[in-house]
């Protein structure tokens, strides 16, 4: 436990850029490879295919990581849980450049693949353990903001690596980041209730907040995997996961490679892989902000919500002029616009477990929706590789179906989360919240 003291003044706030920070070196970690993707072609002679093989070993190990993981942290607590997995994925980061062609590469993105799959489970709890109703989706903006943080952040610190001391060094630095973040992680995080250096205001706050929310829940047993798969909700928030994260980490992973096949050059190009991180950065604050301010003003929980989901879902149908320009600023503005609603339509599906379940199912349902993104990314990523191996000819024509597609599945998404995230009998039973 933190060593008695001084209360530390919004002590929640510290824990959500605590959350931000393993966020930030999660996404520089799974950005190394997509950066250098272009060099490791060339060495090692990968076709597009094979980089989207290496590419879905990591969300193999990652879709269902985000289950296994998301019941663990139910079961024994955010801080050992995310402790142990940390370790795990720093580990295996430093050993990747110990790699020497396909196949290594594979087992080593899959066993990184299943270490940071606790990321946004464990987050989504710590947040639901830590911050009252019109905070959280600001809460979560914040932890889950470091993704597009990371993502600015990454081609500038792994190609200077590359650059000058090549890949290898590269995939050591998100390992060390990782063991740093470990040492103030174990000194600062433990649950409200038993922190020695809470102020009394705040654990008053928390605890009444948990109380009205789970006043329902009470005396009920946990739900299993299979009670939460029989709610419309849980499913509501599978497919808004589902439904959006494919398409953005089509973006953080083929983002290079879609630029060179547009005929920019990589090192011109930077400016086009920054900007639309940052808009998503933004975008995620001025979702939580947005719906943290609508619930102060009467809006309902639920409306709060789904109102950013909407803006979300028609956001992301601007990647589809992106087929008719080979601009970089203006590739750059479209997908800016893109990442930023996107960013809110996430931000609300990441908040929603803790909107909708008691705290002992958060980080479980959680964990069911990065399971049914990781799905729907390796599903899009052999698209992906086949599309753009077979239209290879076309020239900066090659990715055009796929942008289509992107963004439309969104817009699709969007109405079936509308529909299936509501008050039903389930609310009635108190077997979820009512928004």
């Amino acid at each position: 436990m933190v060593t008695a003291g001084k209360p530390i003044a919004s002590l929640r706030w510290w824990i959500g850029s605590l959350l931000f920070a393993s966020t930030v070196i999660n996404y520089v970690d799974r950005q190394t490879l997509s950066l250098l993707a272009p060099y490791l072609k060339l060495e090692y002679h990968w076709s597009n295919s094979d980089y989207a093989n290496i590419a879905i070993a990591f969300r193999v190990a990652y879709s269902i990581g985000q289950t296994v993981f998301g019941r663990l942290m139910d079961r024994i607590g955010t801080r050992r849980g995310l402790t142990l997995t940390v370790i795990w994925y720093s580990l295996v980061s430093m050993l990747t450049s110990l790699a020497s062609g396909f196949y290594s590469f594979a087992t080593f993105r899959f066993l990184l693949g299943a270490g940071e799959s606790a990321n946004w489970p464990a987050a989504t709890k710590a947040v639901s353990e830590w911050f009252p109703k019109p905070e959280r989706a600001l809460a979560t903006a914040l932890f889950d903001s470091g993704s597009s943080i990371g993502g600015a952040i990454a081609p500038f610190v792994v190609l200077w690596i590359y650059f000058r001391w090549g890949w290898r060094p590269a995939f050591m630095l998100p390992g060390i980041l990782g063991f740093l973040w470990l040492i103030v992680w174990r000194w600062l995080y433990y649950p409200p209730e038993e922190h020695s250096r809470i102020g009394q205001a705040e654990l008053e706050m928390i605890v009444a907040d948990k109380q009205e929310s789970d006043a329902s829940h009470q005396g009920k047993a946990r739900l299993r995997w299979t009670d939460l798969l029989t709610l419309p909700q849980t499913w509501g928030i599978i497919i808004a996961k589902a439904s959006t994260d494919p398409v953005f980490f089509f973006i953080t992973e083929w983002f290079p490679i879609y630029l060179v096949a547009k005929g920019i050059e990589l090192k011109s190009g930077l400016i086009a892989i920054w900007i639309p991180f940052i808009a998503a950065d933004l975008g995620s604050f001025f979702a939580g902000g947005i719906s943290g301010y609508l619930i102060k003003r009467g809006w309902s929980l639920g409306a709060a919500r789904k109102a950013l989901i909407v803006f979300g879902g028609t956001g992301m149908t601007m990647l589809i002029p992106t087929i008719l320009t080979t601009n970089l600023y203006l590739i750059a503005l479209l997908f800016a616009v893109a990442t930023f609603t996107y960013a809110g339509f996430t931000t609300m599906a990441n908040v929603l477990p803790s909107d909708l379940y008691n705290s002992e199912s958060v980080a479980s349902v959680s964990g069911l929706s990065g399971t049914g993104a990781g799905i729907g990314t390796i599903v899009a990523f052999k698209l992906v590789g086949y599309f753009s191996d077979a239209r290879q000819a076309a020239g900066t024509h090659s990715f055009d179906p796929i942008l289509i597609l992107a963004g439309l599945v969104p817009l699709v998404g969007m109405i079936l989360v509308l529909l299936l995230v509501r008050n039903t009998q389930a609310t009635d039973q108190g077997l979820v919240r009512r928004i």
